[in-house]
């Protein structure tokens, strides 16, 4: 068995290899891990994003928590970051989210938040894995009063919609926006807080019904967005993931604003206003090269870490930076919350737009983004961390990295939540890079099925 932890949690498909079982055990490691410290009766709150098993699975790992004497609040389908918000603001022991984030309906997670709305490290995630390998051994369960109880809120989004409208100061009044909500975590919280900013929202893709989250919408699939956009004659379109904690955009024109973008349009905004910490921002090795040649061109300095915003966020935390993220969209902003925040994102961005009197199209100009393949190739999950033990691709890896040496990059990376290996290629020819991403990819998936 590999690590149960990826870059994001515990994933898997759900009631295959994330069962309940599996469920309450991290309900009750998790719950003993996270307040060990704690004098009093701790607290956890839980909350998941629109798939059909986040209920299973909440009710699951709910029972395992109460049955080491924790209690629960649980507050329902919310945004991820709603739940790092919503931890810090009632001052609970810890949260947790039920959410696969963008990948289908099939699978599910289940991610950490520490009591101040953190990711957890890998020691403390390593500390829960091994009670669970261990049967809890050693663990008391309480019987009569020391059992845990559930407590329910319906309220708790109006909170989190609140704290957003309040941290991002922008009047939105004749703007017209489309919104993709993926049909998942999203669908009230961001239209609700488009709205009551005074923009004339286009809302698709926001009727979950359990089963429809992620399908051919969102910040994955954004071809109706893109064509929704120009068809409404919209200022911009905004892509959410089904957790809400990731954000693309779409210009007035319908073309893709990643997230390299969107942190470089802001980024470079709160330094004219000296609101950029160290005027550094943190950002991944995924992150394309014209972002760092943006950060050369403005004067802002990119620091890189490895793929995943927890590991940007501890990038952040260690220098003082208050603005990170992905080119996926995951972006964090440490003055505002604790984890990537798909509403904060766009309100952000927006607020951009009002104050520049400029357009998205005109204001993603600050970043030439160059050519860049991505293909991943599906591998069995125990063996994606290991295509290097295979003679015959790191053969390849090496002839491609000497041939794109000084005019482009190779990156080769397991996915941290998926049973793939991502192959990305940057250079100067779409084509060239294209059909190389794509015959290595297909060399890994063929050697390693």
């Amino acid at each position: 068995m590999g690590r149960l932890f990826g870059t994001d949690g515990v994933r898997g498909v759900a009631n295959e290899e994330l069962t309940p079982m599996l469920a309450m055990q991290l309900g009750q490691a998790g719950a003993c891990v996270l307040t060990k410290e704690k004098a009093h009766k701790p607290t956890i709150m839980i909350g998941c994003d629109t798939r059909i098993s986040g209920d299973m699975l909440a009710n699951a790992l709910m029972a395992g928590a109460c049955s080491v004497g924790a209690n629960c609040v649980y507050v329902g389908v919310l945004p991820t970051p709603a739940i790092a918000y919503l931890t810090r603001k009632y001052k609970v022991d810890a949260g947790v989210v039920i959410s696969a984030s963008h990948n289908p309906v099939e699978f599910n997670g289940i991610k950490f938040f520490d009591g101040d709305g953190y990711k957890l490290p890998d020691s403390l995630e390593d500390e829960i894995e091994a009670m669970i390998k261990s049967e809890m051994k050693g663990i008391k369960f309480p019987t009569g009063t020391g059992v845990g109880k559930i407590k329910y809120r319906t309220d708790a989004r109006e909170e989190y919609i609140n704290h957003s409208i309040r941290s991002v100061k922008v009047d939105l009044q004749g703007m017209k926006i489309v919104a993709d909500c993926a049909e998942g975590a999203s669908y009230y919280t961001s239209i609700e807080a488009l709205r009551e900013l005074g923009a004339e929202v286009v809302a698709i893709h926001n009727s979950p019904d359990g089963t429809n989250i992620n399908a051919n919408c969102g910040s994955t699939h954004m071809e109706e967005l893109q064509a929704r956009v120009v068809y409404e004659k919209a200022n911009v379109g905004l892509a959410f993931d089904g957790d809400a904690d990731r954000l693309l955009a779409v210009d007035e024109t319908g073309a893709i604003v990643d997230g390299d973008q969107i942190m470089a349009i802001i980024g470079n905004h709160m330094k004219n206003q000296g609101r950029l910490k160290q005027n550094r921002i943190v950002a991944t090795v995924m992150s394309n090269l014209g972002f760092f040649l943006m950060g050369e061109k403005c004067g802002i300095q990119i620091d890189q870490t490895k793929v995943g915003d927890r590991y940007v966020l501890e990038r952040m935390r260690e220098i003082g930076a208050n603005l990170g993220g992905e080119q996926s969209g995951h972006i964090i902003f440490l003055d505002e919350n604790t984890t990537g925040d798909g509403l904060l994102s766009a309100l952000h961005l927006l607020q951009v737009m009002v104050e520049t009197n400029q357009s998205l199209s005109e204001l993603s100009q600050i970043m030439e983004v160059l050519p860049q393949a991505l293909v991943n190739a599906k591998v069995p999950n125990h063996k994606k961390e290991h295509y290097m033990d295979y003679p015959e691709i790191a053969e390849a890896i090496q002839v491609l990295e000497q041939k794109f040496a000084g005019e482009g990059r190779v990156l080769i990376r397991p996915s941290g939540t998926e049973p793939m290996v991502r192959v990305m290629i940057e250079g100067k020819q779409k084509q060239q890079i294209d059909e190389e991403a794509r015959r290595l990819a297909n060399l890994i998936q063929h050697i390693m099925l």
